[in-house]
């Protein structure tokens, strides 16, 4: 496999945390390689004093530029086209790399990845697609926030590419589909859900209807499927949710002796739950639909959460997620022209 391109400078940790999960992820995979994206300077006072076998996986691409948290996507890409972000996104386009991974400004790596890279044949906006913690395991959740806004058929080409992911990577074979609404019945829900319920019930996908933000979590649900406003919304509304329940039960457990008698004796059972359920182990949050593989990795993510997200990217490339994703839009296109001329 060709390596994984990495922007080491854009996020709120770089380039320590983004180095430090560059390295972890090469100890845990063996066979991946990576390419280190940024300022040489402060690259490779932190590689050299690796192993030769190690530093002998690692590579550098010089950029001189940074696209900043708070840059206007635009700006992003016409004034910065020797960021770290735009030259990661670029070795993707030229071959070089075989996917890239940044946890810089979400919008400016959407533009900058529709500009350079493309959408595959029959995908108008590519979505941000990834693993919620569940009941069964996870759920796969799409759009996170690539799109604020989508239009019915948007929203079905979504639902496709989120089946597609869970069944050719993660090997379910026939993914359920929900669509998020604010109840299950027909009648609920604004005219683009309404429409894309519509759609989504005529098609092959094994579509289950509407469902509601606590099905996310039940295991009732394989893929659930919504615009970037409301999924990017959801998304950070659990990351809260989870940490305010570990802020409150640190706190209970330190109330009193006998709260911290009660602590010691469930220690192991509120490890493996907090492990579980380490939002960590979820990080890395593919860009679907793209002829490339693209992979947003959170801003504030520490080395341990960036390594996912590189694996993350690994497992997309190794598994040939793009051809996957053309090769079943181009089937259900032409089974959908054939049907259209019976």
């Amino acid at each position: 496999m060709l390596p994984i391109a990495i922007d080491v400078m854009s996020g709120d940790h770089a380039p320590p945390e983004y180095v430090t999960g560059a390295l972890q992820a090469l100890r845990e995979d063996a066979a991946l390689r990576v390419l280190l994206v940024g300022d040489p300077a402060l690259i490779e006072p932190r590689v050299a004093p690796l192993s030769a076998a190690l530093r002998a996986r690692i590579e550098t691409a010089p950029a001189s530029e940074v696209v900043s948290m708070g840059e206007s996507p635009r700006e992003a890409i016409r004034r910065k086209k020797d960021s770290s972000m735009r030259v990661a996104v670029d070795l993707v386009k030229s071959g070089r790399a075989s996917a890239c991974v940044s946890a810089g400004n979400t919008g400016a790596l959407n533009a900058i990845a529709h500009f350079v890279l493309k959408t595959l044949p029959g995908v108008e906006r590519a979505a941000i697609i990834s693993a919620i913690p569940a009941a069964h395991g996870h759920t796969h959740m799409l759009d996170l926030g690539a799109n604020t806004k989508a239009t019915p058929e948007q929203l079905g080409q979504f639902a496709a590419m989120g089946a597609i992911i869970a069944r050719d990577v993660y090997g379910l074979a026939s993914p359920r589909i929900g669509l998020l609404n604010i109840g299950e019945e027909d009648m609920k829900g604004h005219e683009v859900v309404q429409a894309a319920h519509v759609l989504l019930a005529r098609s092959r996908l094994n579509y289950v209807g509407f469902v509601e933000g606590d099905d996310i979590f039940s295991g009732d649900v394989d893929v659930v499927v919504t615009d970037g406003f409301t999924g990017n919304v959801a998304l950070k509304t659990m990351e809260g949710a989870a940490g305010l329940i570990a802020d409150r039960m640190r706190r209970e457990f330190r109330a009193s002796w006998s709260a911290r008698l009660a602590g010691m004796a469930a220690r192991p059972v509120l490890r493996r739950v907090a492990a579980s359920l380490d939002p960590r182990r979820y990080n890395g949050a593919c860009m679907v639909g793209l002829t490339g593989i693209v992979v947003k990795s959170h801003g504030r993510a520490d080395g341990v959460a960036f390594a996912r997200a590189i694996i993350t990217a690994a497992l997309a490339a190794r598994r040939g997620l793009t051809a996957h994703i053309a090769q079943a839009l181009a089937a259900q296109g032409a089974e959908t022209a054939q049907g259209s001329t019976t």
